[in-house]
């Protein structure tokens, strides 16, 4: 499962806008820009996610689950357990 904060997130870490972002994985802006506004768990057809993972993957990018190690130990971001985005803990 891949969050629309993360893909954010890992466009960020990149320094790519959403247009260079649909333009790696293959896919459209409006699909990229409907994934990032997400409520929470991206969305999409399999196919759609697992080209835009493949980007991200090939670009040396890990999306990290909840709870999940890095499995290569490399630099990552994540939030805290309890931790909502504004920074106002549950």
């Amino acid at each position: 499962m891949m969050t629309a904060s993360q893909l954010r997130a890992a466009r960020a870490l990149l320094g790519i806008d959403q247009q260079k972002m649909a333009d790696l994985a293959g896919v459209s802006l409006p699909t990229i820009q409907r994934m990032e506004a997400s409520p929470e768990n991206v969305r999409g057809v399999v196919g759609t996610l697992v080209k835009v993972l493949e980007a991200l993957d090939k670009a040396g990018l890990e999306l990290i689950g909840d709870g999940a190690a890095s499995s290569s130990g490399g630099r990552g971001v994540r939030f805290k357990t309890g931790v909502k985005l504004g920074g106002n803990s549950s």
